[in-house]
């Protein structure tokens, strides 16, 4: 069974979801043969898929598209608006934002912020997504209307107490923004365009990673 498993579906698994899932495949048939104990080797040792540069890069949205698309936010003044106006000058991921609840969002605070933490409906994939956002522009408009609404979930339509339907909103929002970006831009091409406005202004790297949510490389930055 194991044999017919790593020689059929795994191959053909990789070449769709290619080298990460490849190395995920490949520790599961190692995991599969310690556990069991059958008498065969991982066919996948010491192999690897190679990176043909095929990935696609999301490009980021330029500043004039972005305020473009806030006052588009501002005049529609709904869910999905917010939604895309809480992260547009914050660079949030689409998933951080479906899961939070009001009481995450702090307009209150000497500096307006958003304590993103791990909820049970909302997982945070690394300890660096763990962080305090500083609010600003449309990202601070967004948030403050959400404060004053009277749901507990900042975006009930997409989240409750059991699930975080993020791949739902994304698909929706895609519709709206698909013909007000550039060609290659999508909802995370705020978090480029939020990197490069960053780089702009020379803030330190370590805390462009620290805003951004992205893994500090370096024993000092950490």
């Amino acid at each position: 069974m194991l044999d017919s498993f790593a020689t059929t579906f795994l191959p053909e698994a990789c070449l769709r979801h290619r080298s990460k899932k490849f190395s995920s495949g490949r520790t599961i048939v190692n995991l599969a043969i310690r556990e069991n104990g059958p008498v065969t080797s991982n066919v996948f040792s010491g192999t690897f898929i190679p990176d043909d540069g095929a990935k696609q890069r999301r490009a980021p949205i330029p500043s004039g598209t972005i305020e473009r698309v806030q006052l588009g936010c501002q005049k529609l003044d709904d869910g999905n608006r917010w939604l895309i106006g809480i992260i547009n000058d914050i660079g949030m991921r689409l998933s951080e934002a479906c899961g939070l609840i009001v009481s995450d969002i702090h307009i209150s605070a000497e500096t307006p912020h958003i304590d993103l933490i791990e909820h049970p409906w909302r997982r945070l994939k690394t300890r660096s997504r763990k962080r305090q956002i500083p609010l600003i522009g449309h990202s601070l408009w967004a948030a403050t209307i959400l404060v004053l609404s009277s749901s507990t979930f900042a975006f009930p339509k997409y989240c409750n107490e059991t699930k975080c339907k993020s791949n739902s909103a994304s698909a929706t929002l895609k519709k709206w923004l698909k013909p007000r970006v550039p060609d290659g831009c999508a909802i995370h091409s705020f978090r480029h365009s939020l990197r490069d406005r960053l780089r702009a202004v020379e803030c330190p790297a370590d805390i462009v990673d620290a805003i951004g949510g992205w893994s500090t490389k370096g024993v000092g930055h950490q």
